[in-house]
């Protein structure tokens, strides 16, 4: 399907340098770009693709001011990245959503499945189970005893949602995720761990995005809590009884360890590693690989490990690789030194 630069302009709310008419059905990066593809610019480094591009549509911020000539059409809009995001989820909406139950899924008697819903080939889904309207639960999906998920949630392939866990609506649960698996709970007595049984489970709200092989263990007792709007990529481990805040986001890699909160619109690099039982205050960013085990004060921006804060982070990591030279030159004081309180005696 075929749009114009002056369509799409309409549709983003911006305007047009160059040929209206243009047509584009398919995207491309500005440096790999094709005839008939729409691509953008929103990082300065890649300004000069935009010069040599053969994409016919280029997204703009609206500020971008050419220093040469340029062969596409322009549609200049306030956000060119956010424009772009949203092109991308109009084409996915435009695609057909599959529907129906496959003969091979197995819905138990006791299961209520919604409206308009999908179920894919070898799905389960087990005793008491409520699958709201819209749903799609992919081929070879595993949902639990008890399980409540709401309208237009998004199972994918393989992934695990264990019993008595809540998912919200319009979440998107990617392959390989573990909703309530038991969380790493031991008592240690007369040399040997003894296992404490998980009573609790997991809540997530709604929009909520879970990466593939991410795990969310369930609450010894209690709920472990993902609130509305968190994005977790994949390979994200978030143990028992852990709550996260509205609107937060983790790179690949996180790992929160068991009781700790985690405040709203915070976001995490991947590898950060947050010790247990400790708070993060609201709005906090913590770099990649940052590692804390005490409580974080909210709008706090940390790296390293143990995190400090990012200013004191970057002075040190100039010293860091002067360390030799530094160590070396310290040991040379001390050798003029000793020699100076020999001489003199």
């Amino acid at each position: 399907m075929e749009f114009t630069a002056q369509q799409i302009a309409d549709l983003l709310n911006g305007s047009v340098v160059g040929n209206p008419a243009t047509q584009v059905s398919n995207f491309s990066k500005i440096e790999e770009g094709l005839p008939g593809t729409i691509t953008f610019l929103a990082n300065p480094k890649y300004e000069h693709y935009i010069y040599t591009t053969k994409a016919s549509i280029v997204l703009v911020n609206n500020d971008f001011t050419p220093s040469s000539a340029i062969s596409a059409t322009l549609i200049k809009v306030p956000n060119a990245y956010s424009s772009l995001a949203e092109l991308f989820n109009l084409y996915e909406k435009s695609k057909a959503k599959k529907k129906g139950i496959d003969s091979s899924a197995f819905i138990a008697a006791s299961a209520s499945i919604g409206e308009g819903c999908y179920i894919g080939a070898f799905a389960y889904i087990s005793d008491n189970a409520i699958i709201g309207n819209d749903c799609s639960i992919y081929p070879f999906a595993y949902i639990g005893d008890n399980v409540k998920i709401g309208d237009n949630t998004i199972v994918y392939p393989h992934a695990c949602v264990y019993g008595e866990c809540e998912i919200g609506n319009a979440c998107i649960i990617h392959s390989g995720a573990v909703i309530g698996a038991d969380g790493f709970g031991f008592a240690h007595e007369n040399d040997e761990f003894k296992k404490i049984a998980q009573l609790g489970n997991v809540v997530i709200g709604n929009k909520v995005e879970i990466g593939a092989n991410t795990t969310i263990d369930r609450a010894v007792m209690g709920s472990t809590k993902i609130r509305d709007g968190v994005k977790l990529d994949n390979l994200i481990q978030i143990a028992h009884n852990v709550e996260v805040g509205e609107n937060t986001v983790m790179a690949a890699q996180v790992g929160i360890a068991g009781s700790s909160k985690v405040g709203a619109n915070c976001m995490f690099g991947g590898q950060v590693g947050i010790g247990g039982h400790i708070t993060i205050g609201n709005n906090s960013q913590l770099g990649a690989q940052a590692g804390t085990i005490s409580n974080i004060k909210p709008n706090s921006q940390l790296m390293g490990a143990p995190a400090i804060p990012v200013k004191n982070f970057l002075k040190s990591s100039v010293i860091f690789e002067k360390l030799p030279e530094i160590y070396r030159t310290i040991g040379r004081l001390e050798k003029e030194i000793e020699e100076l309180k020999t001489n003199k005696k």
